[in-house]
Formats: structure tokens, C-alpha cells, sequence
């Protein structure tokens, strides 16, 4: 195997040929990953049965394998459990849609209860398409220490449970599944309703670090009892999350740090950001609150839109005395944000009037501005970390909008006027 290094060179290039162990070193070096990380090898799969028999022989052999899915819909009769290290599951196509891993039921009577669990570091799932399962559709080992995961353009639909789990060891947190990164994917219930309340998007316990980006989360809704999870939680010892960009629609509970007053099940830090989060007016019984810090000090929340409407007073509430140090500020909705039970920080350059006529299309979730709005446009505060808005347009070092758009990077330069034409 040869890996090609060129750089060019004021008169003439220069090639650099870098062959075998060298090049996986040099290379890793320069990507600033372990060498076994793009040493993979690829085995290609068309049956369910080929599928589990691939997995079985990547945590026979140690990992660094590729289980690459042709075109297809693969039923398993149990869990896909990856123990070993650097293992990816993708599709051979790209397209998620096209590739179908499933259990056999959403039910809690299914004889698949996880789909796959995962507690090898340097897990990968891609391009494919997660249904049916009586627990969770993917589960993240943290007391298997599971570090490092990606998650990436992933449809996760019909789950029992939570959708996405990251678990610990409640018994000791002796270890942890820290560093991992959710993108780029869907989150959903197709009938547009839950099976229970015992259901949420993305799961995550005493995980560090983690990043949940450019994601989508539709009618995560309990059907009876009480309310559903958060689209997004992300608490019980956890640290330092990155939850940004994401879209939710339709979900009982938007986003959330930390839950209740026991420093036991809270959340330190971290950083929620340029989501948009909407709620029909009759889309479930128990609709909540949008983004809520509940333990959870040194929290921040900023350039965030949310629209709601449904009868729960609240869009951003942050809660009991063990929530401290916190910084909410330049988020723009139609309902308060409240302070409770004791809770301290920073609340500025919040808009709190949001009309519907202000957003683009938001009985479709579509919150981008549809015009220079007067005290939104141009007024936000500068925080720290603020470099983009939802959609990766990037933000001024001044006059920045509040919200989670910022409506001037939609505005296209005028046309140059020095063009020669031949």
C-alpha cells in the first residue's frame, strides 16, 4: 500500500512517495488519529446473515474493518453487538434511505431489545437507516468505556425506548463513552406519535465532550402518562456537550442539561446553540418546555429560536440553586424564559415576542428570519464560540442577530461592476 504526498513549489513540483507502516504513520500523525483508524479493511454484505456473521468475525479478528451494506432491507434475529475496536457500519451506496437494519418490533415484547450495542472504541455507523427495536436502536457502552463514536447520517425511526442511548455503570461511573459525535441525522416516530413515554432522541449519560450537530428530531410525543424524554439529554454526571444547529419539531421536550436538584443526575457545563426548535398547537398532550437546564451550572444557552404553541408558559427555564454560573442570552422566542426554584447567571438580549410572521415558514419548522426584523436584527451581545448561525453562514464580529439565523448572511453581495466582456 502507497500513500502520495505532492506540495508545489514556486518552479516545479515536487512528489513524495511515503509506502507501507510509514505512510499509516505519517498519515494518522497528520489526521490526528491512531494508525488502525484508516487501516481498515472492508467487507461488503448483502444479507441479514452476512451482517451478523460480519460483525461476529470483526470482534473475532480485533476490529479495523468496514462492514459495508449492499442495497436492502436486513431483519437480525438479535442484537448487532460490536465489542472491538474501529469498527464502521455503513452503507455501499451512501444513500441511508436504501439500507434498512431492523429488529423485529417496536414493542417491549421484542425479541431484538437493542439493535446495536456498541462498547468498542472508534465505533462508526453511517448511511443506513435504524427501525424497530424493544429498547434502543443504538446503544453507546460507557461502562464498556466506548469512546469515540460517530454517528453520521443516520435515520433513527420507531424505537421502544430512547432512539440513541449512551449508558454507564450507575453503580460506580468508573468508566465512560466521552468524545463522541452525532451529526447530520434524523430522529423519529413515523406516526407521528410515540409508542410510550419512556422514549427520547439522543440519550446521553456521564458521556464528556460530546457533539450533537445539524440534526433532526420529529414527534419524539408521549401517547399517555406523563411526558416524553428530550429530544436531546444529556445529564447524570455528563460534561462540556456541544448541542448546535439541530432542528426539532413536534417533541414534548426540546433540549436538555442536567435533571432535577440532585447534583447525582446533573450536568456540568456545555454549550446549546443556533438550534431551531418548533411545536405545533395540538401535536400531543404533555408539550414542555423547550430548552431547560435542570443542575446543570456553567450551562450556556444562546442564538437559539424557538416557536411554540402549545399552552406551556416557557421556552428556556433554568432551575434550583445547584444551577449557577450560566449564560443565556441572544435567543429569540414566543414564550419566557424563566429563572426557578433558586437558579443564578446571565440572562441578556433575549427576545421573548416572537410573531409568526417573523419566520420563513414555521409550520414546517422553517425558523430562518423573512425579514430584517426590528430589535432582532443587528442587536445580539458577542459571546464567545459564536462564529456561525444554523445554517453555517458565519457571524459578524459585531452586529450580530439575535436568534438562531442571522438574517444579513442571506443577503447577497451586489454584482461586480468591473467585469471586461469580451
Amino acid at each position: 500500500m502507497h500513500f502520495r504526498f505532492m506540495s508545489d513549489r514556486t518552479g516545479g513540483g515536487v512528489r513524495r512517495w511515503i509506502s507501507g507502516a510509514l505512510a499509516l504513520a505519517a498519515l494518522a500523525g497528520m489526521l490526528g488519529i491512531p494508525a488502525a483508524a484508516i487501516a481498515q479493511t472492508t467487507v461488503k454484505v448483502s444479507t441479514a446473515a452476512q451482517l451478523q456473521s460480519a460483525v461476529a468475525s470483526a470482534n473475532g479478528s480485533g476490529g479495523n474493518q468496514i462492514i459495508a451494506l449492499a442495497d436492502g432491507t436486513y431483519t437480525v434475529t438479535g442484537t448487532l453487538h460490536v465489542s472491538a475496536t474501529h469498527v464502521t457500519i455503513t452503507s455501499q451506496s451512501g444513500i441511508r434511505e436504501n439500507v434498512i437494519i431492523q429488529g423485529d418490533a417496536m414493542s417491549a415484547n421484542a425479541a431484538v431489545q437493542d439493535l446495536i450495542l456498541a462498547d468498542g472504541t472508534y465505533f462508526t455507523l453511517s448511511n443506513v437507516t435504524l427501525q424497530k427495536a424493544g429498547w434502543h436502536l443504538l446503544q453507546i457502552a460507557g461502562e464498556s468505556g466506548a469512546d469515540n463514536a460517530l454517528v453520521h447520517n443516520v435515520v433513527f425511526r420507531d424505537g421502544y425506548q430512547q432512539l440513541l442511548k449512551v449508558s454507564v455503570d450507575q453503580t460506580s461511573y468508573a468508566q465512560t463513552a466521552d468524545n463522541g459525535v452525532v451529526e447530520d441525522s434524523l430522529f423519529e416516530y413515523t406516526a407521528g406519535i410515540g409508542p410510550e413515554y419512556y422514549i427520547g432522541g439522543i440519550d446521553i449519560h456521564a458521556g464528556n465532550n460530546w457533539i450533537v450537530r445539524r440534526n433532526t428530531f420529529k414527534s419524539i410525543i408521549s401517547p399517555d402518562t406523563t411526558v416524553a424524554e428530550f429530544a436531546v439529554h444529556v445529564w447524570d454526571h455528563s460534561s462540556n456537550a456541544t448541542v448546535e444547529r439541530n432542528l426539532i419539531i413536534n417533541c414534548d421536550r426540546g433540549i436538555g442539561f442536567g435533571l432535577g436538584n440532585a447534583s447525582t443526575s446533573g450536568n456540568t457545563g456545555g454549550i446549546i446553540r443556533n438550534n431551531m426548535i418548533y411545536h405545533d398547537p395540538n401535536d400531543g398532550q404533555f408539550a414542555d418546555v423547550a430548552i431547560d437546564l435542570e443542575t446543570s451550572p456553567g450551562s450556556q444557552v444562546y442564538n437559539n429560536t424557538i416557536y411554540t404553541l402549545h399552552n406551556y408558559p416557557n421556552a428556556i427555564e433554568y432551575r434550583f440553586a445547584t444551577t449557577s454560573g450560566t449564560l443565556i442570552v441572544n435567543n429569540l422566542a414566543n414564550h419566557a424564559i424563566d429563572a426557578r426554584d433558586g437558579a443564578t447567571g446571565t440572562s441578556a438580549a433575549n427576545v421573548t415576542n416572537a410573531a409568526a410572521a417573523w419566520f420563513v415558514n414555521p409550520s414546517q419548522g422553517d425558523l430562518h428570519l423573512a425579514a430584517a426584523v426590528s430589535g432582532v436584527v443587528g442587536v445580539g451581545q458577542a459571546v464567545s464560540g459564536l462564529t456561525d448561525d444554523f445554517d453555517g453562514s458565519p457571524r459578524p464580529s459585531s452586529g450580530i442577530d439575535i436568534g438562531a439565523d442571522q438574517y444579513a448572511s442571506a443577503i447577497k453581495p451586489n454584482p461586480p461592476t468591473n467585469v471586461k466582456v469580451q
